[in-house]
């Protein structure tokens, strides 16, 4: 009993042990993965809390950088640093840099080139894909196109080849096209100013300091699209090879238009050789006739040698002069008064007016207006006058406007002298600009006498300006018809107008290349309907000065209420 006993306590304490055993181990694995999972837990908290504290030390440091790199006002005032804007007077937007890109290739990110360029000519059959092709074989990153637009940058994009890279740049956007294609000119791929004046004024537009405040321009967009519209319908009405206008204010020489056709898009850039694309309102160099009678008249009367009723008696048919025949278009009666010389519009009456001003007087008046110098206005395509030769016969000649030359900026600004009192002015294509006080080169009264018979041009029954007349513009000026310098075959018909004469604001030059008479078209001439007889300005180049003054007018604020009582209307109408 006692062995069994024995027996049994030691089986029992055998398995004491080994129970005791078991549970020791289990509570010791339970604590080791127990500090193992808080590890992990510290691990991971010091990670997370690490992301926090760096992102958090990065949005403190771009919260108080003034540099914001991601900021769009940023981008913006970093863009618009290149070049400023140019506005017209009224603020109207008229160039301005915009983000364009190049279109550029990569061939070594090309897989299939042949499939390439099946895309390309496909979806932009005016690339010159033979080129690519070879640019494809050197391996060369190379441009396919300059100066994309959203549209095609969106096209080339769709194409699906990561080989297509865009470069950003910053291009000079013209708003109206070719509107102000001979003003405003063009810049170059750096932005530096290659014409007109962008170009004049590149370093103003250039200037950081400036670059919120545009450049405003003397110009008007509403009046330069309707002179512009209109001129090229007289283009097409005669047949002309070209054309020109400037309208100007008399007073303080600010350009409200000036328009030369052919014009191009200054939004594509080109080379453009061809002459006729030049600006003939500054740059061309032309024989305007008969208006220079005006200057004939002006200095006879200024010098105190005739009045305006003065009778010139027994003025020949024609007049020998060396080699030369000064003749009329038209038969005059033989005894003319002052004015009557001008309003018909006589070759003969101005030569003998001429050698009673004699030839000292007119070359001191020529070279105080600088009528053959260059041009001063604010582009760089002027012309250059060209010399003038003082031989026989000369002084009659230059009387009705042959034998010298000049361009329309300076006869347009001279003629502003004739009827704003007599003072020179400066053509100026910027607003607000100081006006320069210049020398008068006629008397008040001479300029008031002026415009008195510059009005009868228009509006007597001899005049050859009637077709610019207007009710309620009083509308006076001077026609001209000429043969371009050193090329007969090459015609010039101009009429520089004033408007309203008894009190002039402004002054509207029309030139037209090479008009042709219209068979077809039906004028309203002093209330009768009939055709054009002769191919002179009076024809067609006062024509359409009248078709311009009557939808400019009421823009330009001039109507017939202006008039008071105080003007002496019989003396202009």
């Amino acid at each position: 009993m006692r062995k069994k006993s024995k027996k049994n306590n030691n089986i029992n304490q055998t398995s004491f042990y080994f129970e005791d055993f078991i549970e020791t181990n289990k509570k010791n694995k339970i604590f080791k993965k127990s500090n193992n999972f808080q590890d992990r837990i510290y691990l991971l908290f010091f990670f997370f809390f690490s992301l926090i504290l760096i992102f958090s030390i990065k949005i403190t440091h771009i919260a108080l950088n003034k540099k914001d790199t991601f900021s769009l006002e940023k981008q913006n005032t970093q863009f618009s640093l290149l070049r400023r804007d140019i506005v017209d007077r009224n603020g109207i937007l008229i160039s301005r840099n915009i983000n364009t890109y190049h279109a550029a290739v990569d061939p070594k990110l090309i897989r299939d080139k042949k499939n390439f360029l099946i895309k390309l000519r496909v979806n932009f059959p005016e690339l010159p894909i033979n080129e690519i092709k070879k640019n494809l074989k050197k391996n060369k990153y190379f441009r396919i196109k300059k100066r994309i637009d959203e549209v095609e940058k969106d096209r080339l994009w769709a194409l699906g080849e990561k080989a297509i890279k865009f470069e950003p740049f910053q291009a000079r956007m013209y708003t109206h096209g070719n509107l102000f294609s001979h003003v405003i000119g063009q810049v170059d791929y750096d932005n530096y100013g290659i014409s007109g004046v962008e170009k004049y004024f590149d370093k103003e537009l250039k200037d950081k300091n400036l670059k919120n405040k545009p450049l405003k321009l003397t110009l008007d967009s509403n009046i330069q699209y309707i002179i512009n519209k209109e001129l090229n319908s007289a283009i097409k009405t005669f047949q002309a090879t070209g054309g020109g206008a400037l309208l100007m204010n008399v007073n303080t020489g600010e350009i409200l238009s000036l328009v030369s056709l052919p014009n191009f898009n200054i939004n594509h850039r080109a080379t453009i050789s061809d002459k006729k694309y030049i600006n003939k309102i500054s740059k061309g160099v032309y024989e305007l006739g008969s208006i220079f009678k005006t200057f004939t008249i002006a200095l006879a009367l200024d010098h105190r040698l005739v009045n305006t009723n003065t009778v010139i008696k027994n003025i020949p048919k024609k007049i020998k002069c060396s080699i030369h025949e000064i003749t009329d278009m038209k038969d005059h009666p033989k005894n003319l008064t002052v004015e009557e010389i001008l309003v018909r519009s006589s070759n003969v009456g101005s030569a003998v007016l001429a050698k009673k001003i004699g030839e000292e007087k007119y070359k001191s008046f020529i070279k105080k207006t600088k009528l053959t110098e260059n041009p001063d206005i604010e582009l760089e395509e002027v012309g250059v006058p060209h010399k003038l030769k003082w031989n026989r016969c000369k002084l009659e000649t230059i009387s009705y406007g042959h034998g010298i030359t000049t361009t329309p900026l300076q006869a347009t600004a001279l003629y502003a002298a004739m009827v704003n009192g007599g003072r020179l002015i400066v053509p100026s294509l910027i607003k607000n600009r100081k006006i320069e006080k210049k020398d008068k080169i006629i008397s008040s009264s001479t300029s008031q006498e002026l415009r008195g018979i510059l009005r009868k041009v228009v509006n007597s029954k001899i005049g050859t300006a009637s077709l610019a007349d207007q009710d309620g513009y009083f509308v006076g000026g001077k026609t001209g018809t000429a043969e371009s310098y050193g090329d007969k075959k090459n015609r010039i018909n101009s009429f520089i107008s004033i408007f309203p004469t008894y009190k002039p604001d402004y002054s509207l030059f029309i030139m037209l290349e090479n008009p042709q008479i219209n068979k077809n078209l039906i004028y309203n001439y002093r209330g009768v309907k009939t055709r054009a007889p002769y191919n002179t300005s009076g024809w067609n180049s006062v024509y359409v000065a009248g078709k311009i003054i009557e939808k400019i007018g009421p823009i330009l604020a001039i109507n017939s209420k202006e008039f008071t009582d105080q003007y002496v209307v019989e003396k202009f109408n």
